[in-house]
């Protein structure tokens, strides 16, 4: 098969002169980079190499904000299921129970067994897409582990107070009207 030197001949694109100088141009390159003994940069190669680490980069970077995306519907997804799964019911009662949220007081209204059980610790107020859910303490911990901010109301028993608290003394029943 002819070289493309020849079939560029024998088109008619180039003259015989224009092959020879190629020819001398390459030779003379070739013998600089034997003597001094580093290879001269071909351009196109570099810049070839230099948009192909780009396009990998760029790649890696929407690769990452898609898994981190996937990785944020998924953790959306078990906190709605465990709430949907695991609340408690209110107890359609008549007591209103009041709560702080987004710097706002909010009144929830429980039956007494379920306010009993808000006040000891055993049930979490937990608010999910605009909706307040009671749930156990250890699911209300679970949830937590994923997105802290969805748990509103955790009420401590009465062992977990510190030991430099210079109010200790004076306790505020958890059940307190207001």
């Amino acid at each position: 098969m002819a070289s493309l030197q020849e079939q560029f001949l024998k088109a008619g694109l180039v003259d015989k002169k224009k092959v020879k100088q190629a020819n001398q141009e390459k030779s003379t390159q070739k013998k600089v980079e034997r003597r001094t003994g580093t290879q001269t940069a071909d351009e196109a190669r570099l810049a070839a190499l230099e948009t192909q680490r780009k396009n990998a980069e760029r790649a890696r970077e929407l690769n990452a904000q898609r898994d981190a995306a996937a990785t944020e519907k998924a953790i959306v997804a078990q906190i709605a299921q465990m709430v949907q799964q695991n609340r408690q019911g209110k107890g359609g009662g008549d007591i209103a129970y009041n709560f702080n949220h987004d710097n706002k007081i909010k009144r929830l209204y429980v039956s007494a067994a379920v306010q009993a059980h808000i006040a000891a610790g055993r049930l979490v107020i937990v608010c999910l897409g605009g909706a307040t859910e009671l749930v156990p303490k250890v699911i209300a911990d679970k949830i937590a582990e994923r997105d802290a901010s969805l748990v509103v109301r955790v009420n401590k028993t009465g062992a977990e107070t510190d030991a430099d608290d210079p109010y200790a003394a004076f306790q505020v029943p958890d059940d307190l009207m207001w």
